[in-house]
């Protein structure tokens, strides 16, 4: 028995047979060419970033029903990646210019574009550089004449449970499996984030991912264990370690079944307190995995996503679209959309250079609801947009980064302008959209009694509150470890803001990662929490503890807390 570790992705107990599929890179060919062949290298290039159009088109028309709505997601971000000048005309530059070879120049491309992506602060956006990859990737094996690299090198048995094994595992790709079950996956790269892991958490399906060498130390028809909630793989486990985790297996079929019987449950604890639970969403079609989730609400829509990868931005009427299309699908629960979340560490196509320059240092650049306010047409476009929207049901404003009084006074200032932009047009909306702002910063979670009196509500977005609390950089795999959202200083800020908020009479919710983790919800309910937002795959296990936990508060409060008090 060999165990491996990696990052527990999506959790879960699988047990099956490896299936390792062939690594998606190609061999590239580094030679300068003459002059008299560049026309003919162009020709193959363009001919190759053709081929590659054509086959996601193909796969995402065969598309059926069954598959979750992220992959088509997912395979629409490498088409829009596929039409990219950045992608495919720099390319024909390094062709013309440097007289590389058009597997050299697309390499030394998708390289320094992945490097942009990896450097980002954002966790989500820097695992896009996973997609930068495979779709150069995909034109590097159509350039080789590899088609078919991804394919399983050997057909599953009748009835065998399959995990797949791969360095990296493409959407598009994965689509050529659609007829075979997974028991789940392990892949050498990715994060919690990754597309691996977000579309085996969309099909509850255990993962791991950033198992490194796995696909050199499984072999194929490997006996494997994933434990996909502390990150381990077991490869050809004793007989021992296999009978426990087919017993761990079956409970956990057993909590699965009970879990749907409180779907259309309220989150009541014993003592009858309700507890609100929303979902997060990124795309307007994920609306549809949260009211099979049965949530209370949409807590927070990341609107940044509509605006990503693409080479004109999305103007008031598409916003307005992809707005009403969540309001009417929620049916009169509430919808929180935030403001653009966009700036120096997540730049725009690079038409918008202006709104695209990436800053010294990301995290503390030109982002979020600074951006938008160095950007006021651009915001209050957003603005009206989602203003409409409240015409057709509940809608609340969420601004990000939140850190100073004049920036909320600012942007209430821009509010006014788009109400009184619409209103000269005639247009229906509901004036009393509350506003609300994040507490991602530790300067605004301090100053929390400072703020509140202008908003309407709160939200803490843990993953940015516990990074600028510990001067932790996500990105940076040397400090990792230090990432911890149970440090001190973290649940003092965080029960600072509940306390502080539930004093003044305001809402205040949860949108970080820390919302659907169980070894919180506890804690956080002791803290006076009332509302969690989280991905909806979270939604009916926090429910389950919500349920079962009478959580008196805290014996004791934090000094912060306490002085708020």
């Amino acid at each position: 028995m060999k165990p491996l570790q990696g990052l527990a992705a999506s959790g879960g107990i699988a047990i099956g047979r490896a299936h390792v599929l062939s690594a998606l890179s190609v061999e590239v060919s580094h030679h300068f060419i003459s002059p008299e062949q560049m026309e003919a290298e162009l020709s193959r290039f363009d001919a190759a970033v053709e081929l590659a159009r054509t086959e996601l088109t193909e796969l995402k028309q065969n598309l059926s029903e069954e598959v979750p709505a992220e992959l088509s997601a997912f395979i629409e971000v490498h088409e829009l990646m596929l039409h990219d000048p950045i992608m495919t005309r720099s390319p024909r530059d390094l062709i013309e210019r440097r007289r590389y070879n058009a597997a050299w120049a697309l390499s030394t491309q998708v390289e320094q574009l992945a490097k942009q992506f990896e450097e980002m602060d954002d966790e989500y956006l820097r695992e896009r550089s996973f997609d930068v990859r495979q779709v150069g990737e995909r034109i590097l094996k159509h350039l080789a004449r590899e088609a078919g690299a991804a394919q399983p090198q050997t057909a599953p048995g009748a009835g065998d449970e399959i995990v797949i094994v791969a360095h990296d595992i493409a959407p598009a790709d994965m689509l050529e499996f659609k007829e075979i079950h997974f028991a789940g996956f392990v892949t050498d790269l990715g994060g919690v984030t990754s597309h691996t892991a977000i579309v085996a958490r969309s099909l509850q399906l255990p993962a791991v991912v950033a198992c490194n060498n796995a696909t050199h130390t499984i072999k194929q028809d490997d006996v494997l264990i994933i434990d996909g909630y502390t990150g381990k793989v077991y490869v050809n486990p004793d007989e021992a370690t296999r009978e426990k985790f087919v017993a761990l297996a079956e409970l956990e079929r057993g909590k699965r079944a009970a879990l749907l019987e409180i779907r259309d449950l309220p989150a009541i604890t014993p003592a009858g307190d309700r507890i609100e639970l929303a979902a997060n969403i990124e795309l307007p079609d994920d609306v549809d995995e949260a009211l099979a989730a049965n949530v209370d609400a949409i807590g927070l829509f990341r609107t940044e996503f509509l605006f990503m990868g693409r080479k004109l931005l999305p103007d008031e009427d598409e916003q307005f679209s992809a707005y009403a299309r969540v309001v009417l699908a929620m049916a009169g629960k509430p919808v929180t959309i935030r403001t653009l979340d966009i700036g120096a560490d997540k730049a725009l196509d690079a038409a918008y250079d202006a709104y695209a320059a990436v800053a010294p240092n990301p995290a503390l650049g030109l982002r979020a609801i600074r951006f938008c306010l160095a950007n006021p047409e651009m915001f209050r476009t957003q603005l009206r947009a989602i203003f409409r929207a409240s015409a057709l049901g509940k809608v609340k404003i969420l601004i990000p980064m939140i850190a100073h009084e004049h920036e909320i006074e600012q942007t209430l200032v821009q509010i006014e302008r788009a109400k009184k932009e619409l209103k000269a047009r005639g247009e229906k909306f509901d004036p009393q959209v509350p506003v609300g702002a994040m507490i991602e910063i530790p300067a605004a979670a301090l100053a929390i009694n400072t703020l509140l009196p202008k908003l309407d509500f709160a939200s803490l977005g843990t993953n940015d509150l516990i990074q600028y609390t510990l001067a932790i950089d996500r990105a940076d795999a040397q400090v990792a470890y230090l990432y911890q959202p149970a440090h001190p200083a973290v649940m003092q800020l965080i029960e600072h803001t509940i306390k502080s908020c539930n004093l003044a009479g305001k809402p205040v919710s949860v949108c970080g990662e820390m919302a659907g983790d169980p070894l919180f919800t506890v804690q956080l309910l002791q803290m006076g929490l009332k509302s969690f937002s989280m991905h909806p795959g979270c939604i009916l296990p926090i429910k389950s503890i919500i349920r079962a936990t009478i959580a008196p508060p805290l014996a004791q409060t934090s000094s912060l807390a306490s002085g708020a008090a």
